[in-house]
Order: C-alpha cells, then structure tokens, then sequence
C-alpha cells in the first residue's frame, strides 16, 4: 500500500471570531474515519479479489452481509457469508496483511460477533432499500463496532464500472445489538452526482447546503485524491481541499468571506432574472 500523509490546517480569514466558526475538531474526526474507511475498503479488494477465485459453488451460498475488522492484534480478517433468520453462516473467512498476503483459514469466527454484524448491515440494507432500488448507482459497505457496543455502519456510492467517481448521498447508521437505529447521520442531495475520471483536473463538490463538511465529501476526497489534481468540498460558510503537495497530500479549510459570498449571490440572482426576461 502507498504510504501517504495527512496535513490539516487552517487559513484565517481577517476576521478572527469568522474562522472560529470552522469546526477543525469535528473535521479531524472525519478525516480519520475516513482513513480508516479507506484502509478497510483496501483489505475488501483484496479479499474478494482471492474469493473470485475459490469453488463457485461455495461462492454461491453468499449474501450480501460480507464484512472486515481488526483483532486485537490488529490485523484485518474478512468474513464471507449470509445472515438469514437471525443466524450469520459463515462460507469463507481471510486474514489479510497485504495485497500478496491474503489467506484462507478455517477457523470459526465467535458467532454472536458474525450475528451482531449480519443483523445490523442488513438493517442498514433495508433501510437505504427505497434510495438503492432506484438507482443502479453501486454501493460500498463498512461497519465497525463502536465503543458503546453499537455497531456504526456506513454505505457509501462505490467507485463505479464505467469510471465514474460518483458523491451525493451517504447512509450513515448506528445500530443498537437490539437492532435498533439509534442514530442516523444519513445524507442525500436527491440526486447523485460525479465525475469520471481518466483526465486529472481540478474538481468541486457542491455542499453549499451544509455548514461543514460531511464524512462522505471528506471520504470522497480521500478515496479519489490520486485521480484529480485538487478536490474542493465547497460548504456553505468554506472551502476545504485537498491538494497533492509533493507527494504529500494536504488539507487546506478557508473560511468564506460573507461579503463576498453575498455578492455572487446577487449577481446569480441578476443573472436568473435577465435570463427569465429573455424567455419571454
């Protein structure tokens, strides 16, 4: 895996009590989840990259409740299976160091822990189902036990088969043993959006709804950071971006000046008006 490393700071705007608005604690949580998710999806391509080669008929007998987690010693293991009435079946269970280094073991994963994960994804499933069956948009799952028991599980739209780099919508919930959703962080725009990629060039995420930015703009970021030469999330009181700062990537958050953005505003309002005149 390519090491790379995470800068985070800030530019202050003139007016000082202006950048205090930016949340900086809230956004270095993201951008570790967001690592993390990054190295979980890893050890997911490398996995199933080894299970497309087993029996097909074992392959078979899998649902869709397939997940990955770190032992005590933390090292990553992907558990293939299906959970169907209220049991987790394990199929196929990996340990995974490295690309190279993925092998098969026999040995059972603790069955309450493969239930609580089996339960609470297809909780998650059942709960996007509305959003997921009308779009053939393909997604990617994750899910990590959090320290209050719960499991946290995040679905986000996967890097799709035509190259396409799609954002847009996020499905982000906590899910209580007792199958219970006692929080949902979930976000979408009513559409997907994206960019394909192919020709690296500077891209912007529209955000301007939302005072800061989401996991899953600061996770796009992260995930696509090799395929454009600068992502801008554009928030609506900030910037953050992400640029390639000699092999190193950095994050960049600026505080918007109001004024200003108060200006474009009119001037998109002017715009609208006289195009509206010319229609009729």
């Amino acid at each position: 895996m390519k090491k790379t490393f995470l800068l985070t700071f800030i530019l202050l705007s003139l007016n000082l009590s202006q950048a205090q608005d930016f949340d900086i604690k809230d956004f270095n949580k993201k951008t570790e989840t967001a690592d993390w998710l990054l190295r979980y999806d890893l050890v997911a391509w490398y996995s199933t990259d080894t299970l497309l080669t087993k029996d097909k008929e074992r392959i078979g007998k899998l649902g869709r409740e397939w997940f990955c987690f770190q032992d005590s010693t933390n090292t990553w293991h992907s558990v293939y299976g299906k959970y169907e009435n209220g049991k987790y079946d394990q199929v196929f269970h990996f340990i995974v160091k490295s690309q190279s280094e993925v092998t098969e073991t026999n040995e059972q994963v603790d069955q309450n822990f493969l239930n609580k994960h089996g339960q609470a994804l297809s909780r998650a499933f059942e709960e996007m189902k509305p959003i997921s069956d009308s779009t053939s948009i393909r997604f990617n799952h994750y899910i990590k036990e959090n320290d209050k028991g719960n499991l946290d599980v995040f679905i986000f739209p996967a890097f799709q088969p035509n190259g396409t780099a799609v954002y847009g919508g996020e499905f982000i919930y906590e899910i209580s043993p007792k199958n219970e959703i006692v929080k949902d962080e979930s976000y979408y725009q009513g559409q997907f959006l994206g960019f394909k990629t192919g020709e690296p060039r500077e891209i912007w995420l529209n955000y301007r709804d939302k005072e800061k930015p989401t996991l899953g703009s600061v996770f796009f970021a992260w995930y696509y950071k090799d395929y454009f030469t600068k992502i801008n999330i554009d928030n609506k009181t900030s910037f953050s971006t992400l640029f390639n700062d000699g092999g190193n990537y950095t994050w960049l958050n600026v505080i918007k000046d109001p004024k200003e953005e108060a200006k474009k505003k009119r001037k998109k309002e002017r715009e609208e008006r006289k195009k509206n005149k010319q229609r009729k």
